[in-house]
């Protein structure tokens, strides 16, 4: 062996060559400290973004949240204005109705009311209960025009020769202007008269035509009514009925078959002595006739007058006209005037009846 050679191990020995294998396969290692420190800013700013996008996702969600969370307290403000508009829009229209159905119920209440205090309802009232009566009614005055006919017949009066030749123009025009309905030359008249005080009785019509009675007429008034036309001649002072509006139904009835008689002829003037006896009377005919406020005046079918004097004034200048004046004197009228006497037809209501000779005047 030269002395310039390195001592080297041989081989054929085992652990020589292992060391000489671990040797050859180790690798150089890389630097763990330099690539941490790279690596550590690349993570930082990932997270950085992560922590970013994050929060701007949960800053949306919230914003999200926060906008659902107002539409909803949006939507239950208006669903609750909504259902209290609605409750209070059914509220007032409770109260109108409950008001409306009070209203009518005190409307029904007063009409009921007035059907049985007022005139009107205790006539019909009292034509139900009388109704049973009727054909006995009907019979007996049908018998009882029988006879006051036959009586007639039985009874004429012949005029003198003389007479008839000397006044037939004043007879006549005095037949004409002055009503005599129980004598015997207006039998037709007489007929008619009693025809329409059965149908008042028998067949009243609530809604018939103006100037036709529309109330229930009892026999009492039909009493009134047949004895001033017939026994006191359509002149004359009736028994009054106890009540103004009971007193207006007969004047009604009279006025209702004078003018089915004579039409527009006919004028009524009814004396009064205060205004307020003058709009009973006014509402009562228009209650039973039927007419209307245009119906009254001067010029009229019906005059109002608080005083005598005025009142026969206006019926001499009817008369005058060829008009036939009917003076209707209401029951307070303690003194009738002798200047209403001279016309052809007054009723007056009496509340004590005295025989027409004894009767008080104002001169």
């Amino acid at each position: 062996m030269n002395s310039d050679e390195f001592p080297t191990q041989s081989p054929e020995d085992p652990e020589d060559a292992a060391s000489l294998d671990i040797s050859e396969n180790l690798q150089p290692l890389p630097d763990l400290g330099l690539v941490t420190k790279s690596s550590e800013p690349e993570n930082a700013t990932d997270l950085t973004q992560s922590i970013n996008q994050l929060q701007q996702e949960i800053a949306a969600l919230r914003s999200t949240r926060d906008q659902l969370q107002a539409q909803v307290l949006e939507t239950q403000a208006s669903l609750s204005k909504l259902m209290q508009d609605g409750l209070g829009e059914l509220e007032r229209r409770r109260q109108t109705l409950q008001v409306a159905i009070e209203q009518l119920e005190r409307r029904q209440e007063r009409i009921r009311n007035e059907m049985k205090t007022t005139f009107a309802g205790s006539s019909q009232e009292i034509a139900i209960r009388v109704q049973s009566f009727k054909d006995y009614l009907v019979g007996s005055l049908q018998d009882l025009a029988l006879a006051a006919e036959q009586l007639e017949l039985r009874t004429p009066q012949a005029p003198e020769p003389v007479l008839e030749k000397t006044t037939p123009m004043a007879e006549g025009k005095s037949a004409s202007s002055t009503p005599r309905f129980a004598e015997q030359s207006f039998q037709d008249q007489t007929k008619k008269i009693r025809s329409l005080i059965d149908q008042f009785r028998n067949q009243p019509d609530y809604y018939g035509p103006v100037w036709k009675l529309r109330r229930t007429f009892e026999p009492i008034h039909a009493e009134r009514a047949s004895n001033w036309f017939f026994t006191q001649g359509g002149r004359g002072a009736v028994r009054s009925m106890g009540s103004r509006l009971q007193n207006i139904l007969v004047a009604s009835a009279v006025i209702s078959i004078l003018y089915n008689l004579y039409g527009d002829r006919l004028r009524t003037l009814i004396l009064a002595n205060s205004p307020e006896r003058l709009g009973e009377w006014r509402r009562g005919l228009q209650d039973c006739l039927g007419v209307s406020r245009s119906d009254f005046g001067s010029d009229r079918g019906l005059s109002l007058f608080e005083t005598p004097e005025p009142l026969a004034l206006k019926a001499d200048r009817l008369v005058k006209d060829g008009l036939l004046p009917l003076i209707v004197i209401d029951e307070t009228e303690e003194l009738i005037s002798l200047a209403m006497l001279q016309f052809p037809m007054w009723i007056a209501f009496a509340p004590n009846p005295q025989p027409q000779t004894q009767q008080t005047y104002l001169y």
